[in-house]
Parts: C-alpha cells; structure tokens; sequence
C-alpha cells in the first residue's frame, strides 16, 4: 500500500503560483488553517481561490497570495463580513466570481464527474447569470425547460481538513455537518487532508466508524497529522470555534489594517509556535462547540 504520510511543509510544496485550489470547510468550520498557514509562509502567488470561505481566504488576500476568488460566501459567521476578504475586494485587489451555495456545489460537482457543465434551476431569475457570465441551455426533452448550464470548477489542489486518517488516506469525517468536503476531493486532480488524529489501519482501530468515510482514499494524495489544525475554526467534535481570536483577527483589519505588521499574531513562524501563542492543544480542545 501507498504510504500518503507527508508534512504541511511537503503539502504546501506541491502548490505553485498560478494554480486553482480548492479549500473545504464552511466558513468558520472545519478549515485546514495549519495548512493555510503554511502556504502563508511560502512564496506562492497568483492564486485562485475556490472555497466556502472564511478567515482562510481572508487571510490570503490579505497576504496578497490571491489573484481571484470564486465564492458562494466568505464570512465568519457570527461575524458576518470576513473583513480581510472585504478589504482586498473594496480595493479591487482580486479578481471574484461570485454565485449561490448551490450552483458553486454544483460546479464542483461537474469538475468531479469530468462533465462541462450541470444544469440547474439555480440563478434563474437573478443576476448571478448575468454577472458570471453563466450561459442557459434548452432541455432536449419534451418540456423544453430554460435551465443555467453551471460549468465545472476544476481544481489542481484541494485542501481538507478531517477528523481521523491512517496513512493509506483512509479518512473518517464526524458532526453533523460535513458540508461538501467530499466534492473539493473528487474535483481536484490531487486532494491533500490534513487531520486530527493519524492512525496506522483505520479499520482495525475504528472499524465502527466505516460510515464516516465521506471519500475514497484514491481521491487522497497526500496526509499529515495536525491536532488543532483547524484553529481558530471549530472542528466538532473536537472543539468548537476560537470566537476571541476571529474577533481579534477582524478587529486588525480596521484602519490602517496592514497586514505584514498583524500577520505573526495569525500565522506565526510555525505551527507549534502558532499553537504555543493560542495556549498549546489543551486550551484549544477546551474551546466550546457553537449551538445553532
């Protein structure tokens, strides 16, 4: 069997500027931020963004590792803005698409099954169309419906933080909200997770929680060991969201809101002083799982 095991360092390593990549998670949940933050510390520019986005979009904008973004969302949840982002896009800094939660799922969708396009219901009647310069297409059969023909959004790199994984990319994602981390993998030509707990052979010490397997290890290239890797996002049933930490990354982004003067304080020169400044694993699995 393919040993998958690879360091942020070895991740980060296989993305260069110009590429597509795709970051799971929702907004303030369930995030690779450890490995956002290596690719932070890396060269890499002129990148396109593809996400449900959170303070890992805010944040490379910030940095000014971003060409363009394509979006359904970028916020914080419980702050509705995602400042940084906001920032970068006021000042025309990015190129953006922006479009409906279901059409940006769909579009995935396509990438993962190799089609063009899927289409859809959703964006009719709206400007998204028109704005993304999403194109209709006529239903073949006897209802000749008026549907939006949603491309597919391919991705070189797709990055994923889960829950558990051995080392042959076998992963187990829990909660009750695993979003559409499963369709970044499959549109990806090389998926990269990173993960709370690595294990040796998933089955034999979990094998209660087969159905936790949200994608096949063939879609995996690469894994890496990172507890607390989504901090400051929540990641249940781990811990839930560092909500004094998001409000002090939006509170950096006021005037005059430079970036290389706030970025260690989120970044950090590693992951484990990263860790050390947010109070080391012990504080972070402390922190309180959000109630919706």
């Amino acid at each position: 069997m393919l040993d998958k095991r690879m360091t942020a360092a070895d991740i980060v390593g296989q993305i260069e500027s110009g590429m597509t990549i795709g970051i799971g998670g929702w907004g303030p949940r369930r995030k690779p931020m450890a490995l956002v933050r290596e690719l932070l510390r890396s060269d890499v520019t002129d990148l396109t963004v593809v996400a449900y986005g959170g303070a890992d979009v805010g944040m490379l904008c910030a940095a000014g590792k971003v060409k363009k973004v394509i979006f359904a969302f970028v916020s914080l949840d419980a702050i509705p803005l995602e400042p940084w982002f906001r920032k970068a896009r006021e000042a025309g800094g990015i190129d953006v698409l922006e479009m409906d939660e279901g059409m940006f799922q769909w579009g995935l969708k396509a990438a993962a099954f190799d089609l063009p396009f899927l289409p859809t219901r959703v964006g009719l009647g709206t400007d998204l169309a028109e704005l993304g310069g999403f194109k209709t297409i006529t239903s073949p059969y006897a209802d000749g419906e008026t549907l939006i023909a949603m491309p597919a959004i391919p991705l070189d790199i797709a990055l994923i933080h889960v829950n558990r994984s051995d080392w042959r990319g076998n992963v187990q994602v829990f909660g009750p909200d695993v979003y559409y981390d499963e369709w970044f993998a499959k549109a990806a030509k090389r998926a990269f997770v990173s993960c709370e707990e690595l294990v040796d052979r998933i089955e034999d010490h979990y094998p209660d929680d087969a159905q936790s397997n949200l994608f096949e290890r063939c879609f995996v290239t690469g894994v890496v060991e990172v507890p607390g890797g989504a901090h400051p996002t929540s990641m249940p049933p781990h811990y839930g969201w560092d909500m004094a930490a998001l409000k002090q990354y939006a509170a950096a982004a006021r005037e005059p809101g430079d970036w290389t003067s706030v970025a260690d304080q989120f970044v950090d020169e590693s992951e484990d002083a990263y860790m050390k400044r947010n109070g080391g694993w012990e504080a972070v699995a402390k922190l309180p799982l959000p109630i919706f």
